[in-house]
């Protein structure tokens, strides 16, 4: 999965949620945002998920409630436009 093309997406949302050495690790994991089950430790899940959603380049994963957790649930694809009006300030 590692040479898949939207594995980079994957990581560098783990790495948001869980690496304290990451830069955005501190509006992340550290207010208690998480990975759901099924796409933590399962990089597939996520792709696929991602590939049913249409994902294209341009599109950002954006989670609807800010301070919940990434799930299928709570995840949409947006431009970067539209992730940028659904922040926390």
């Amino acid at each position: 999965m590692t040479e898949h093309r939207l594995y980079p997406i994957w990581r560098a949302m783990k790495g948001r949620c869980y690496n304290k050495s990451n830069k955005s690790y501190e509006n992340y994991g550290g207010r208690g945002v998480s990975i759901c089950d099924e796409w933590k430790e399962n990089p597939k899940a996520f792709i696929a998920w991602l590939e049913s959603n249409n994902h294209k380049k341009g599109l950002e994963v954006d989670r609807i409630d800010n301070n919940g957790n990434y799930s299928p649930e709570n995840c949409r694809l947006v431009t970067s436009e539209g992730n940028c009006r659904n922040r926390r300030d």
